[in-house]
């Protein structure tokens, strides 16, 4: 049971670490549309990121797949950019489509992200005789991490738009234009570590 506690912690740890920033700012550009009346959309939406993730993350850690970790890494940044992008095209919050093209990102770009988490568990596992339990846990912790990030967001927005009545369509942008400053930094970053 020791186990599970521990790599549940390491899975919570991983994704609000400040130095791992880029986690947190996927998630960002992807709820920032959302306020805690649209809790049913941000749930499918994080749904989806989680099954999107937690795909790539065991088929990685499982060795059934491999991709090398300095294109993943410059990818994660990638997905923020269109994300935050995307968000520059809302131009209404009556979100009428029963599946808008935001759950397909938030599916697709989960895949990429469970490549960049799984680089991080590999490297913890070691010699792990049975890698389900602490998969399961890691992945548990990862999703209790986003959890609290999410409620963030959602905190901050509240503040923001109903508190400070900043135009819920500014503060969408202007969240999402700061994500896009970090994202094409980490992006430029990453091309010149790998040339």
């Amino acid at each position: 049971m020791d186990d599970f506690f521990i790599y549940l912690h390491l899975g919570f740890k991983h994704i609000i670490d400040l130095r791992g920033s880029d986690h947190i700012l996927f998630i960002l550009a992807l709820t920032l549309r959302y306020l805690v009346q649209d809790w049913k959309k941000m749930l499918v939406l994080i749904t989806s990121f989680t099954i999107g993730h937690s795909i790539t993350l065991a088929l990685s850690t499982l060795q059934w797949v491999s991709f090398p970790a300095a294109v993943i890494e410059l990818l994660i940044p990638v997905t923020i950019l269109i994300t935050a992008f995307a968000n520059f095209g809302v131009k209404t919050f009556h979100f009428d489509s029963k599946y808008p093209i935001i759950y397909f990102f938030s599916l697709f770009f989960g895949l990429i992200h469970g490549l960049g988490f799984s680089n991080y568990l590999k490297s913890l596992l070691g010699k792990e005789e049975s890698i389900l339990g602490p998969l399961f846990s890691f992945n548990l912790g990862l999703e209790l991490g986003q959890l609290l990030i999410v409620s963030l967001i959602l905190i901050i927005s509240f503040i923001f738009v109903s508190l400070f009545k900043i135009s819920r369509l500014r503060y969408l942008q202007i969240g999402s234009g700061i994500a896009i400053a970090f994202a094409l930094n980490m992006v430029l970053d990453r091309i010149v570590s790998i040339i």
